[in-house]
């Protein structure tokens, strides 16, 4: 199985390097957000549009529509790729190891592979965020772990308390595969 870790091989700055050729096999790719052609996954209450993925780029990078609703977005965590994210809507707070960062439509962060990490919405409406993981696999591990919804809008499913734990232990089960790590709140 892969999971699209893997990174494409970079070129070295500054040194001419022969361009392979054109791949005839990959066309060009148009994504409208509201197409049933995308998958829309329901992730601990924030819904996440797989617009561009590992597959589609040869695990190069993927593009996600991010819908975080007030009070919405992931633990703390981390992992081994490069992960922006353009906010499109709204404001969102951006925790980044010791920091917190209130981010807001336009702007634009990068967040180091590695890097202790998550983000909260706490504007009291709904944010939303294209977010672009360098090289792809994160689409892949929301897609197993997250709710398939209807649409890029959608209102999460309702979940037991025993469904919402047994996605919780999907998550840190999957998460190594992924090049991911979930860390407690306190970071340690």
């Amino acid at each position: 199985m892969s999971t699209g870790v893997q990174k494409p091989s970079q070129p070295e700055i500054g040194k001419p390097t022969p361009l392979p050729p054109d791949d005839p096999g990959r066309d060009l790719l148009v994504v409208d957000p509201d197409s049933s052609d995308v998958p829309y996954i329901s992730l601990g209450g924030n819904t996440y549009t797989m617009l561009v993925t590992g597959k589609q780029t040869n695990g190069a990078y993927c593009l996600i529509d991010m819908h975080v609703p007030a009070g919405g977005g992931p633990p703390l965590h981390r992992h081994n790729f490069e992960e922006m994210f353009t906010i499109v809507d709204g404001s969102v707070d951006f925790f980044f190891r010791d920091t917190t960062t209130t981010v807001s439509a336009g702007t634009t962060i990068n967040v180091p592979a590695n890097a202790p990490h998550h983000f909260r919405n706490n504007s009291g409406r709904t944010a939303r965020m294209l977010c672009v993981c360098a090289p792809a696999g994160q689409d892949e591990y929301f897609l197993r772990c997250g709710d398939p919804v209807d649409s890029r809008t959608a209102p999460p499913p309702a979940l037991s308390e025993d469904e919402i734990g047994a996605r919780r232990q999907q998550a840190l089960d999957l998460a190594p595969l992924y090049a991911s790590e979930l860390l407690p709140p306190d970071g340690k």
